[in-house]
């Protein structure tokens, strides 16, 4: 990926740095996006790279409803990286085509399913008040549980921060530049 920040050198990482590469690489396969930033600060790393693993793959939601919410996230700060990561992983999983194009160009999606319409709810309610009215949250309790609505309000923050680092530093992947056709938001 590129970025603003200085390229790092396997070879000449820290042993705090190397330990959390290792960990990173074990539990994901490969290391990019927002990992190729906390790297930088080996014990942020480690911390964030554990709640990602965490809301990634073991929350109470299924990975498309993870995706969605992590979408919802992606669109609301226009995270290029975030979005041509998850936008692919979101259709893979069954998301209908239909809504992540709405959610990529700020369109309100027609939804047949009520845990998605909640989880898309929730997130712009999140974002553009930065609260959920009362009704919106007894809904999502009755339907989610309490465990799993704590847990939904965890991955729209742990992918808030990705998006944010994205953004700050400015990463996205080599084959890409902020003057690419095929980005999916067109930022200032």
């Amino acid at each position: 990926m590129k970025s603003r920040l200085s390229e790092l050198d396997e070879d000449s990482l820290t042993i705090e740095q190397s330990i959390v590469l290792q960990e990173i690489k074990q539990a994901r396969g490969n290391v990019k996006g927002p990992f190729l930033a906390w790297l930088h600060s080996p014990e942020l790393a480690q911390h964030s790279q554990k709640l990602g693993v965490f809301c990634r793959y073991h929350t109470g939601f299924s990975k498309r409803l993870s995706e969605l919410a992590i979408l919802v996230t992606a669109a609301w700060w226009q995270s290029q990286s975030e979005w041509l990561i998850h936008a692919p992983i979101a259709l893979a999983e069954g998301l209908d085509k239909n809504i992540v194009e709405d959610i990529r160009v700020g369109n309100e999606p027609i939804f047949t399913i009520k845990e998605e319409r909640l989880i898309y709810q929730i997130g712009q309610s999140l974002y553009q008040t930065k609260r959920i009215n009362t009704c919106l949250y007894q809904e999502a309790l009755s339907l989610f549980g309490e465990a799993a609505l704590v847990e939904l309000i965890g991955i729209f923050g742990y992918y808030s921060y990705v998006a944010m680092t994205l953004n700050c530093f400015e990463m996205l992947p080599s084959d890409c530049d902020d003057t690419d056709i095929d980005l999916p938001f067109r930022t200032p």
